[in-house]
């Protein structure tokens, strides 16, 4: 996206054969319905064809990149619906969709990083989401629907400012215990940052970052889990080191 300023239906793809792990491609098969799962009834039938599929897609790109002086957090809950009344895949057109709510607000400019997953606040509130939904197909009825996802994206920007700042403050003070554990031995800046740049480490990342040799890159880590920082999982033939404050953190 970065490369070409452009959200496209090739990168929709590709977004969705991520999150499945599979070859998933536009959906071609009829049949495929939505159901309200406790009245076990459909509320809605998807367009069908891969054609038809792919144009509906085509006019959500042009919708996307025309310039009609809409305020993007205005547009963005439309551009949300309709990719999700496309349903363009057999599966993980929400996960799909929330996406690409992200990726539009990085082209926007109103987000420097794709920080802002919206799950959190939506599946919460999931009943609100498809009747909203489902009241815009029904009724034509944008505004509440409109004014949902804009609380979605409030709450999600009030909760992920949080998240940060908790983050900030635990590799704060992973840099004082580490420091602790290693008096000047080590350089403790780059080790901290290896250990936070994602909830999991190995030996070999302390390495590549010139921290330490293989052997005492081994041992550091067991130091650190000795201290509680680490904890290690055996996967496969190699020994990951989980970041357990971090982890922590992204989980809630």
């Amino acid at each position: 996206m970065k490369k070409h300023h452009h959200l496209t239906t090739n990168l929709f793809i590709k977004i969705v054969q991520i999150i499945k792990q599979n070859q998933a491609g536009i959906r071609s098969v009829p049949g495929t319905t939505i159901k309200d799962m406790v009245r076990n009834e459909i509320v809605y039938t998807p367009p069908e064809g891969e054609t038809r599929i792919r144009n509906l897609l085509k006019n959500l790109e042009n919708f996307i990149h025309q310039d009609d002086k809409i305020d993007p957090l205005i547009k963005l809950p439309v551009i949300h619906y309709q990719f999700e009344a496309i349903h363009p895949f057999l599966d993980g057109n929400g996960r799909t969709g929330r996406i690409i709510n992200i990726l539009y607000l990085v082209l926007n400019n109103l987000l420097e990083l794709p920080v802002l997953f919206h799950s959190k606040a939506i599946i919460e509130n999931k009943k609100d989401y498809y009747q909203l939904l489902n009241k815009v197909t029904m009724k034509n009825d944008w505004e509440p629907w409109i004014i949902y996802m804009l609380d979605v994206i409030e709450e999600t920007a009030r909760l992920t400012s949080q998240k940060i700042l908790a983050i900030y403050r635990l590799m704060q003070e992973t840099t004082e215990r580490v420091q602790r554990v290693f008096s000047k031995r080590v350089n403790t800046k780059g080790l901290v940052e290896i250990l936070f740049h994602q909830p999991y480490t190995k030996g070999q990342f302390l390495v590549n970052a010139n921290i330490a040799e293989r052997k005492t890159a081994a041992e550091y880590l067991k130091e650190l889990e000795k201290k509680g920082i680490l904890q290690s999982y055996k996967i496969g033939k190699e020994i990951l080191y989980l970041n357990v404050g971090l982890y922590d953190l992204l989980s809630q």
